[in-house]
């Protein structure tokens, strides 16, 4: 089951909603806890993006944004998905975004 979720409309804003979530999700210091992107390619197309966070002790949160369905599926550490969402807005393909 999924919710919808709205006000996400640049890449920079579902940067800093999915950071916040995986954060929450562990109770870490946002500012401690630098997030990193990789762009996800189908085909040679970029299709998302995979989006991660390396905590103490070896955490590691996960989410990511499958731009062609406009979902966003978040990994606790254990790599269990515990929560996804659909985007009401589409927001630009990856590649439109690189620029």
């Amino acid at each position: 089951m999924s919710e919808r979720v709205a006000g996400i409309l640049t890449l920079d804003e579902l940067r800093q909603f999915v950071h916040e979530t995986l954060c929450q999700r562990e109770n870490l210091v946002r500012d401690q806890f630098q997030m990193l992107e990789m762009e996800l390619k189908k085909c040679g197309r970029a299709c998302g993006l995979q989006f991660s966070i390396h905590g103490p002790r070896q955490v590691r949160l996960s989410a990511v944004w499958a731009s062609d369905r406009n979902h966003v599926f978040f990994y606790d550490a254990s790599g269990a998905r515990f929560m996804k969402i659909e985007l009401a807005e589409r927001i630009s393909a990856v590649s439109d975004q690189a620029a």
